[in-house]
């Protein structure tokens, strides 16, 4: 009777596993549809600028490239202020995909030659010329996010102090943001080796609204 009980909890073990692991994957791959959803479009932080000097007006395009990849969600990040939207001064591809049940990370490239693929995003189907295997990884610079339970907000940020910067006497950069269906707020910040910040904003992160 003892032999027989055990393999039926064992059966059921694996029956209730079985149910509830799909489960959990498909609300987990809803949520990064939905996390890449936000983070494609428009964005401008116009509104904070004239609210706030100490913040310029940037302007922020996001993309998605290489869409037939379904083991990940690939997108093209170009980042300029608005009176130079022509010089990006930051071009990065991000990689978005699970991270366990519940958690999300978006791993961070740059690109070769970055000034050839400036306003590619108006046209992204022009990086099928590019590989993955064509990008430089930015060691240490992955942001982890999660979902907010109470708003459906998604926050990330990157862990420790891996992410090397060498701008205006920095060791390493720090990034956190906060993604809801209009804004992406981004804090970017960049420390010295004794943990002084030397660069980015000190009030808290850009509000980039969707357009």
């Amino acid at each position: 009777m003892t032999f027989r009980f055990s393999l039926s909890s064992l059966f059921l073990t694996a029956l209730f596993l079985g149910f509830s692991s799909p489960g959990l994957n498909a609300q987990s791959e809803q949520n990064l549809d939905k996390l890449v959803r936000r983070m494609v479009g428009d964005f401008s932080s116009g509104q904070q600028s004239q609210r706030d000097s100490d913040y310029y007006d940037i302007r922020l395009h996001i993309r998605r490239i290489w869409t037939s990849d379904h083991s990940a969600q690939w997108l093209y990040v170009e980042q300029a202020t608005a009176a130079a939207e022509e010089k990006p001064y930051r071009q990065r591809i991000y990689k978005v995909e699970r991270d366990g049940e519940t958690g999300f990370k978006s791993t961070v490239y740059t690109l070769p030659n970055p000034e050839s693929w400036i306003g590619k995003y108006k046209t992204p189907a022009e990086f099928d010329r590019l590989k993955p295997a064509d990008l430089s990884l930015r060691e240490g610079c992955t942001v982890y996010l999660t979902i907010q339970e109470d708003d459906g907000a998604f926050v990330g940020l990157t862990r420790g102090e891996g992410c090397e910067s060498t701008l205006r006497g920095a060791k390493y950069a720090t990034s956190s943001v906060i993604i809801t269906d209009e804004m992406l707020i981004s804090w970017d910040q960049g420390f010295s080796q004794d943990g002084k910040q030397v660069w980015g904003a000190t009030k808290g992160g850009y509000e980039f609204v969707k357009q």
